[in-house]
């Protein structure tokens, strides 16, 4: 995975003029927010249903991945025979893939989870294990143990350097449908009767269910929201790298787990805050210091957290919680 046109430069900074130095800087800080970004689009779905559920959804991270897949299959057969303009094959392969991995989740959920919802916590991790696994290898069956790649002309070329620091056309598309995103989803969270019930939920399932909540349809939404922010997530970073392989749900779920913690599992600013910082901290750490120690300082980060601030930056909310 590349770490921007900075990264080179950035080994040897000190030795740079203030000018250049500054550049560097700031074009790190443009790839760590490109990357938390994706970060916290994934972080949102372990977020909501850990706090709906009190579940570590490990197979989150696979339908991420699988939406990455299912995009680029998109692109490269039903799409690429078609007369569509560029920005619809690109808006329909990711609804189609934001589609059909939600439905997939709320297929998880029924089949996986729902049948242990009263079992211990530890059975329903196990679970996750086994759907994680299953996925990941459905995947590599599927598709191929190599690397696939995006089509070149599924990402125009645009770039620009204002004041020297390089920006891609794709880099702003991620930041900004990724920053729509969290906010519509904060929004109906917080502003709508389904996101008051959604947040009666994570408090309490009992009381929930006496106030006349479908919480069984409560879990099946988060479902949908989940799985389908994530394949959303998978599409753009296929787009970004251009690369997918199937290990990269567990590489990038451990990462969006990771930041959901660092802002406050349970707590969709949170999750989004922790994904942003997340991806600031690897990207400035891989361009100072070296980028084959980036998830390194991921992970660091993360036992660092767990020993001072276990319950993340924010805190775990307890009546605002998802």
């Amino acid at each position: 995975m590349r770490t921007g046109v900075a990264s080179a430069a950035a080994v040897s900074a000190w030795r740079l003029p203030c000018r250049v130095k500054m550049v560097v800087f700031l074009e790190q800080l443009v790839n760590g927010l490109t990357v938390g970004a994706v970060y916290s689009l994934v972080a949102l779905g372990y977020t909501m249903v850990y706090g709906v559920m009190r579940l570590i959804n490990f197979a989150h991270g696979d339908f991420f991945m699988l939406g990455s897949y299912l995009g680029y299959t998109m692109l490269v057969t039903v799409l690429a025979q078609s007369s569509l303009p560029l920005w619809a094959m690109l808006c329909l392969a990711t609804l189609i893939s934001m589609g059909a991995i939600s439905l997939l989740g709320v297929l998880v959920e029924r089949m996986a989870y729902r049948p242990l919802r009263k079992s211990s916590r530890l059975t329903a991790v196990v679970s996750a294990l086994g759907v994680s696994i299953f996925l990941q290898n459905a995947a590599m069956l599927i598709w191929g143990a190599r690397y696939q790649a995006y089509p070149p002309w599924s990402v125009p070329e645009v770039n620009w350097a204002p004041g020297g620091v390089h920006v891609s056309l794709m880099q702003l598309l991620i930041m900004g449908i990724s920053l729509a995103l969290m906010v519509g989803l904060y929004m109906f969270v917080q502003r709508t009767t389904v996101g008051a019930a959604i947040r009666a939920t994570a408090i309490d399932h009992d009381t929930a269910r006496l106030m006349g909540i479908d919480v069984d349809q409560i879990i099946r939404i988060i479902f949908v929201i989940g799985p389908g922010l994530g394949a959303i997530a998978g599409v753009l970073l296929g787009l970004y790298y251009r690369q997918i392989h199937f290990t990269v749900g567990w590489s990038y779920g451990l990462k969006a787990f990771t930041a959901a913690i660092l802002g406050g599992i349970g707590n969709i600013p949170g999750a989004m805050v922790g994904g942003m910082l997340l991806g600031i901290l690897e990207m400035l750490g891989a361009g100072y210091i070296s980028a084959a120690w980036k998830d390194v300082f991921v992970f660091l980060i993360l036992i660092l957290l767990l020993i001072f601030r276990p319950t993340g930056i924010l805190g775990e909310r307890v009546a605002e919680k998802v």
